[in-house]
């Protein structure tokens, strides 16, 4: 184990903040912002702007108890077939306030698990969606993929739907870790799973993998780095395991003395990351790493990275439509999210009523704040004269926090007239330097762990 004494100075090891998907974060959204803002934001939308789509689906026929998702298990067809009634129910009622002739660019299906949907299932639905939201014609549509559930048809009926990326959960090959987390998953399963996307010239592959899970150690993780590797996926997303059993209640059937601490689930990712860059992958942002020719990797190389709920993303669209319970829609004066429980959520739908059920309108300043906390995350440094190119002259509630950064940071930040850069430790500090902009942080919120 290597114990370094800045970051420990620092204190990464033991540090918890927001992994900041969005400014301000999900943890400010209140009910003082409901279905009349969504209707309002959805009218404004201008026609020649493409949006991006999410549509979520919470039922899993397994649940994976490291997971802290929305999702529901279900052993029926009949939960999921209702569900799918209401989500298409609420794309009609979307078109009720969306100005005609908005178009996506990009569509992404979450989960729980998109693929516990049949094939006639899958068509429907994106049928409902195109016939309100068509896509752009390089639209991208991406979806999450369960190995374990997946079939030909399955695939075939996505792909003849437009997907044309896709997102493969691993989290660890590791048979012991596999056990101590709840999800079986084979090597030869996933194999199968990426041979049968492949074949259907799916272009573009991802694969999540998480560090900090119980029993995993450096030999057990490179195993599962070099299996991974074997499969040639185009992205990897290396994310630390945010163990938060007082949100997520199934965390508490992992067994907390067998979790890694902070030291060692900085060596994992130190060792994972090592494994990957010398492996023809580059690095992207705080936790993914992407093939060079990836659009991904050029889009950080141009400078173009975005993050959004989904993580990072080369989505720089203004817009993002949540379908489905608590999804969370990103609109230029705001954010908002439909009910978290799918029981809540039909009622709405039934109700003929949109399903916000909170948010939070954005001033000027919290987005200032919010392009800045961005480019930390994607560029580990932020740039005065594109902010001045996007929001005016006016900066103050960005110096005010330098001062204190300089203090703490002194020595990996280089600061100059034009702007800063983090220069040392930049994955392992980029969550703590974007803390400090934070203008809605409070110390006794609880947040996953930054190492």
């Amino acid at each position: 184990m290597t114990y370094d004494l800045k970051l420990a100075r620092l204190g990464v090891y033991e540090a918890r903040a927001p992994r900041y998907t969005s400014y301000p974060t999900a943890v400010q959204f209140t009910a003082d912002v409901g279905a009349g803002f969504t209707e309002a934001a959805l009218a404004a939308l201008p026609v020649d702007k493409p949006v991006s789509v999410y549509i979520h689906i919470p039922f899993c026929e397994r649940l994976c108890w490291f997971c802290a998702c929305r999702t529901q298990g279900t052993k029926t067809a009949s939960p999921v077939a209702a569900y799918l009634d209401h989500v298409i129910a609420e794309i009609g009622l979307v078109a009720q306030h969306l100005p005609k002739g908005i178009m996506a660019s990009r569509v992404h299906w979450g989960g729980g698990t998109p693929t516990i949907l049949t094939p006639s299932q899958i068509e429907r639905l994106t049928d409902a969606l195109d016939q309100v939201i068509p896509r752009t014609k390089d639209a991208e549509f991406s979806v999450e993929i369960d190995p374990t559930l997946v079939s030909q048809a399955k695939v075939d009926a996505l792909v003849a739907a437009g997907m044309n990326r896709a997102s493969i959960g691993v989290q660890d090959f590791e048979q012991k870790v596999q056990t101590a987390i709840g999800r079986e998953q084979s090597f030869e399963t996933t194999k199968e799973c990426v041979d049968m996307l492949r074949s259907a010239n799916v272009r573009s592959l991802n694969m999540d993998i998480l560090y900090g899970l119980p029993h995993q150690t450096e030999t057990s993780v490179m195993d599962t780095i070099n299996k991974v590797q074997a499969l040639s996926p185009d992205r990897i997303a290396l994310y630390g395991y945010a163990h938060v059993p007082w949100m997520a209640k199934r965390q508490q059937l992992i067994d907390e003395t067998a979790l890694p601490d902070g030291e060692t689930r900085h060596d994992l990712f130190q060792a994972m990351a090592a494994k990957l860059e010398t492996g023809g992958y580059e690095a992207i942002g705080i936790d993914h790493f992407a093939k060079p020719t990836d659009s991904m990797a050029i889009a950080t190389t141009k400078g173009q990275l975005r993050r959004n709920f989904q993580g990072y993303t080369t989505d720089d669209m203004d817009t993002l439509i949540g379908l489905g319970a608590s999804s969370i829609s990103k609109y230029p004066t705001g954010f908002t999210q439909n009910q978290a429980k799918s029981s809540d959520y039909a009622r709405n739908i039934k109700d003929k009523s949109l399903a916000t059920y909170r948010g939070i309108e954005t001033s000027h300043e919290d987005r200032l704040i919010a392009r800045v906390i961005e480019m930390i995350m994607c560029d580990f440094a932020v740039d005065y004269p594109t902010l001045v190119a996007e929001f005016g002259d006016d900066l103050s509630c960005v110096s005010q926090a330098v001062p204190p950064l300089q203090k703490d940071f002194g020595d990996i930040i280089e600061f100059s007239e034009t702007g800063f850069e983090i220069v040392q430790h930049k994955r392992s500090v980029a969550r703590l330097v974007a803390k400090a902009f934070d203008q809605y942080i409070d110390d006794s919120a609880r947040f996953s762990a930054v190492s």
